[in-house]
């Protein structure tokens, strides 16, 4: 039996968002949010289909027409009426792998990263979906607590994650690095695991999860937030994990190219003043673009730049994240790509 888990840039049928209830954490701010949502499905849409779990049959009716109104090709558009805690679908989303080169989407445990919100309508989000024949291919559930955020992959046995979120007691607690690493291997195929041992973002309720800091863009490159304020609390932790990224290796011992991404200044919560997860490390990778959050920065351009160059032949979409931020998220943290061969046919 032959497992792959997956990169981000192999082929897609959609990407899964979940849609904010009213009642949610994001209720101070649902227009704005539901802003952003409609941009990236507007702009998701162009390329491939978009599955949306919405929270009950008037927002899901509400949002058939405002796509409609939109342009959106409602052959491009799912929407599935299945309530949820909060919109991070790339934690509480499934992690695809193929086996003996068919798809397989795989369920693990979301408890809120740790503990820290209430996620269990999120846990059992993906079983809902596939009881209701969203997915085209076999969904297996997994007993152990992973997000999708918390891990990376070149798609040829290599995974990244980081030590502050996997190696963390309020995932796994009765797992060492070892059994983890094992666990891994068994359940995604991969044969080798990068640990990352430094690096954060303030405000950052995951515990570090890698799509915040450092990305795959392709086998041979990595893609990495850089702090260059010395000043600034971050720049520590950045330049020791900025360290770790050039000693990084390939399978075969060759350095990866290396993409350092800009570094957004400073943005604080309007309300009580703390510091918000701005990165342009979390963008998304779709079928012929990459979405990119921006943050109304001088920044913005050259990240906008600087991941072009990392991904020719693919157009670059700006999304504005600004509001996304102020729930400790970004662009990337509310998808999850379903690979080909995974969503079943709608409409």
């Amino acid at each position: 039996m032959a497992l792959r888990l997956l990169p981000e840039w192999h082929p897609q049928d959609a990407v899964q968002l979940t849609w904010p209830a009213p009642d949610s954490d994001w209720g101070p701010l649902l227009e704005r949010i539901e802003a952003t949502l409609e941009a990236m499905v507007v702009a998701i849409a162009r390329y491939q289909a978009v599955l949306v779990a919405v929270p009950d049959a008037v927002t899901r009716s509400h949002l058939g027409h405002r796509f409609a109104c939109l342009g959106v090709d409602p052959a491009r558009l799912s929407l599935v009426i299945a309530a949820a805690d909060d919109t991070w679908a790339r934690d509480h989303g499934p992690i695809g792998v193929t086996r003996d080169d068919e798809p397989l989407l795989l369920d693990y445990i979301f408890t809120g990263w740790g503990g820290k919100f209430e996620a269990a309508r999120d846990n059992t989000l993906t079983r809902r979906l596939a009881d209701v024949g969203t997915f085209a291919c076999p969904v297996e559930a997994r007993d152990l607590v992973l997000e999708g955020g918390a891990i990376d992959t070149d798609g040829e046995g290599t995974l990244l994650t980081t030590e502050a979120c996997l190696l963390n007691p309020n995932r796994n607690p009765g797992l060492d690095r070892p059994a983890i690493e094992a666990r891994l291997k068994a359940e995604l195929g991969i044969t080798r695991v990068l640990w990352l041992a430094n690096g954060h973002l303030q405000g950052d309720d995951t515990d570090g999860h890698v799509d915040t800091l450092v990305r795959f863009c392709d086998p041979a490159t990595l893609a990495y937030v850089r702090c260059d304020d010395p000043h600034d609390p971050h720049y520590p932790a950045l330049a020791a994990m900025e360290d770790e990224v050039r000693n990084l290796r390939r399978a075969d011992g060759v350095p990866y190219r290396l993409v350092p991404l800009p570094w957004p200044r400073a943005r604080h919560d309007p309300v009580d003043g703390h510091r918000l997860p701005a990165t342009y490390a979390n963008f998304l990778i779709i079928n012929g673009a990459v979405l990119v959050p921006v943050y109304g920065d001088a920044a913005d351009s050259r990240a906008l730049a600087t991941l072009g160059e990392a991904f020719p032949g693919h157009d670059v979409i700006p999304i504005d994240c600004l509001s996304v931020i102020r729930q400790h998220g970004s662009l990337h943290c509310l998808t999850m790509q379903l690979p080909q061969g995974s969503l079943a046919a709608f409409n």
